[in-house]
């Protein structure tokens, strides 16, 4: 798995894990849904995401998408 793959599976991870912390527990969970939806926006702007700064310092292999 590359570093791309992970982003995304940790995204759709935190999505949906909040999505369903809202429908049980409080809405204000929607909270980080929303901030990894800004947080992926402003990746595909930049090229730039931190969740990919900190999965190549635990060792996972380099993708094309970010830098």
């Amino acid at each position: 798995m590359n570093v791309d793959r992970a982003v995304l599976a940790l995204a759709g991870t935190i999505v949906l894990l909040s999505v369903l912390l809202g429908v049980l527990l409080s809405p204000w969970w929607l909270a980080l849904t929303a901030f990894v939806g800004l947080n992926l926006l402003q990746s595909s702007v930049t090229g730039s995401c931190p969740a990919a700064v900190v999965l190549r310092r635990f060792g996972v292999s380099s993708g094309c998408a970010f830098r």
